[in-house]
């Protein structure tokens, strides 16, 4: 696609480079507690090692808007989600500074880096591009409906603010909570990790080198990991850490032959009393707001409430056939 220029004079759009990560994520949480909620915007050191990733090379996949004293009040991350056919525009502006042609420009920019992209995906394959928003973001929605963008998703931050320390839990007959042992048992979590969420909308099998990655979060923390056993099985797990000064279930599943026993549930409420344990009072957690396990029921009985919602849009740039996730 052809570029134009859409930047109020004053502003300038240019390619960034690490030593921007700490004015990307200051913008970047500064934007979402001003939408209400900032508790899922990673710190600098979390998106720098994001930015370090195998594969994603920061001077061409962000891209900043600063003004003329240097401030950086836009960007636009680029990232391929699932074989170079479902590809992500993860970015935000300043609400001073919207209305003056960042959003479009930046948009723009993935659009060119995305149609790069889709030269690597499988002939005949459909790509998409995605973006999402919190649904406070008033400018968000005609700044992409105007991009060809439409809205497909809703997904919930939820929480809980616990008063007082959980009820003991105990785990459905002949299961066993055991302590998480990466070298040993990480592989099988991943796998575990893979099955649990085939059927989840937009969900795509991780190899273990990128599913690994998580490991390398600073917040990673092998004690918060609970892996729910029966025998040599896994049964369920709840993949925790704390974040911005609060607990977060970051990925919590049950495999489909231990679905409907509880699990989930004494899953959930066992995480809770591990953050207790350690001081933390409100946990908080990602789902798909029509999530087809019953999830969002599932965490409502658990005592948790919806904080915040976000919008996800796509624009189909080829259209085929789905590609296998």
């Amino acid at each position: 696609m052809t570029e134009k220029a859409h930047l109020d004079h004053g502003l300038t759009l240019r390619p960034a480079s690490l030593a921007d990560v700490n004015a990307v994520a200051k913008l970047t949480h500064e934007v979402a507690k001003m939408e209400g909620d900032a508790s899922f915007v990673m710190t600098a050191e979390e998106l720098a090692n994001a930015w370090r990733n195998e594969g994603f090379l920061v001077e061409r996949d962000v891209f900043v808007v600063e003004t003329q004293e240097g401030r950086v009040v836009g960007s636009e991350e680029f990232y391929n989600e699932n074989g170079h056919c479902k590809l992500i525009a993860d970015g935000c502006v300043h609400p001073e500074f919207r209305g003056l042609g960042i959003g479009t420009s930046l948009l723009e920019k993935m659009e060119v880096r995305a149609q790069a992209e889709m030269e690597l995906a499988k002939p005949n394959t459909r790509v998409v591009i995605q973006s999402m928003i919190n649904t406070r973001n008033e400018a968000g929605d005609p700044l992409l409906r105007a991009m060809g963008y439409s809205p497909i998703r809703y997904f919930w931050r939820m929480e809980i603010k616990l008063q007082e320390a959980p009820a003991a839990v105990t785990f459905p007959t002949g299961l066993e909570l055991r302590p998480f042992i990466k070298d040993e048992h990480a592989v099988a979590v991943w796998q575990a990790d893979n099955e649990a969420f085939r059927d989840h909308w937009g969900s795509h099998e991780f190899t273990y080198e990128k599913w690994s990655q998580k490991f390398d979060n600073p917040n990673f923390d092998p004690t918060l990991w609970m892996v729910v056993w029966d025998g040599d099985q896994i049964a369920g797990f709840s993949q925790n850490r704390f974040r911005m000064g609060s607990g977060w279930v970051g990925t919590i599943g049950v495999r489909r032959p231990w679905r409907k026993m509880g699990l989930g549930i004494a899953l959930l409420r066992h995480s809770f009393g591990e953050f207790y344990k350690r001081g933390t009072t409100t946990i908080g957690l990602g789902v798909d707001a029509s999530n087809p396990t019953g999830a969002t029921r599932l965490y409502q009985r658990a005592g948790m409430v919806v904080a915040s919602e976000h919008l996800t849009y796509e624009k189909e740039l080829r259209p085929g056939r789905e590609v296998e996730e």
